[in-house]
Formats: C-alpha cells, sequence, structure tokens
C-alpha cells in the first residue's frame, strides 16, 4: 500500500512539474541547459515540506545526468550543472549548493554543504584580467557510496567512500575511504577502520 501511494506522488508531481519542465526546455534553447537549471533549480528550492522533495525529484530526474528516485533534495538546494548525478538512497540537506558532483549511493549532505565543480572553477593566473573574465576549468568531485559531509563543509575534491567530513571543513585535495577529515583545509584525523592516527 504504501509503495502504491508513493508511486501515486510521483505521478501526481511529474504532472505538477510538466509547466517547469517545458519552461526548461524553451530557456536551454537560449541559453544552454546549465543556466536553465539554475533557474529552474532556485524556483523549486522554495517548495518547502514533502511535497518540494516530490516536486524536485520530478524535474531534476528529467534534467540532472542523473537522479534516483529514492534520491532527497530539501529546501533551499540550488544546482548549476546538469551532468551533477544522484545515486539511490542520496539525501540532500537543506540549502546546499552543487555544481557537477556524483553523490554515490547513501551519500548523506547536511545543511549548507557547497560542492561546486572542482577548484578551479575560475582562473586567477592572470593578474591585469579580472577574475570573472578568465576561463576556468569545471571537473567532476565524486562522493563515495555511504560518506557523511557535515554543515557548511566545502568540498571541491573527491571523497571516497564510507568517509566522514566535518562540519566547516574544505576539502582542496582528494580524501581516502573509511576516514574522518576535517578542518581548513581538510586532513584525515582518524581512520574508521582503526585506531585515531598517532594514537
Amino acid at each position: 500500500m504504501r509503495s502504491a501511494v508513493k508511486a501515486a506522488f510521483r505521478v501526481l508531481a511529474t504532472l505538477a512539474v510538466t509547466p517547469a519542465l517545458i519552461s526548461y526546455g524553451l530557456r536551454a534553447l537560449v541559453m544552454g541547459r546549465d543556466r536553465a537549471l539554475e533557474g529552474s533549480s532556485q524556483g523549486l528550492s522554495l517548495i518547502p515540506g514533502l511535497m518540494g522533495q516530490y516536486l524536485r525529484r520530478a524535474f531534476l530526474s528529467r534534467t540532472l545526468a542523473y537522479c534516483d528516485a529514492s534520491a532527497v533534495v530539501e529546501f533551499g538546494v540550488l544546482f548549476s550543472q546538469c551532468g551533477a548525478r544522484l545515486d539511490a538512497n542520496v539525501y540532500v540537506g537543506p540549502r546546499c549548493h552543487l555544481g557537477l558532483v556524483h553523490l554515490q549511493r547513501d551519500v548523506l549532505l547536511a545543511a549548507g554543504v557547497h560542492v561546486p565543480s572542482g577548484a578551479v572553477t575560475h582562473g586567477t593566473s592572470a593578474v591585469g584580467v579580472p577574475i570573472r573574465d578568465q576561463e576556468g576549468a569545471r571537473s567532476l568531485v565524486t562522493i563515495g557510496e555511504g560518506t557523511w559531509i557535515g554543515s557548511a563543509a566545502v568540498i571541491m575534491a573527491d571523497v571516497g567512500r564510507h568517509s566522514v567530513v566535518g562540519a566547516g571543513a574544505v576539502v582542496t585535495r582528494s580524501v581516502p575511504e573509511y576516514v574522518v577529515a576535517a578542518g581548513v583545509p581538510a586532513k584525515v584525523i582518524k581512520n574508521r577502520l582503526t585506531r585515531p592516527l598517532g594514537a
């Protein structure tokens, strides 16, 4: 019975976001898919509660590279890249900002996590040229299966499977699997399979 109700809500959510999908498609023809996604995700991010979760998932499953039917995207989440992937049982907490990212199965993002499209989204090498006019290089950031990212962390490099990144951490280099990393810049402080480092 419960699965039938969820399926019915998914169908209703798809119907409800059809105007947003049509608007997205038209704007994508003019300004490109990523720019169109930014505007649509801003609008849909403002719908609270369970209804908002269903509507966002219905929209994102048709605009992102992949969005699983079990993924939960909370209030205030913004997307900037259509190449993003949300695998099964992913949870994206309130007010996260996501670029070109692959959140693997069972990843949890707490509130306010930022995952830009790598560490070089803006060029900075030409001192005489405004940064806004310098070309950057987007890269896919992968957060491995079963990983938990704490509130307000900034993730600019890959994070391995089953790891924990502390609240407020800034990940500038890849984090291995099965560790706890924290700090600015983030450093491994504990191996989850053994005892704390240095102990």
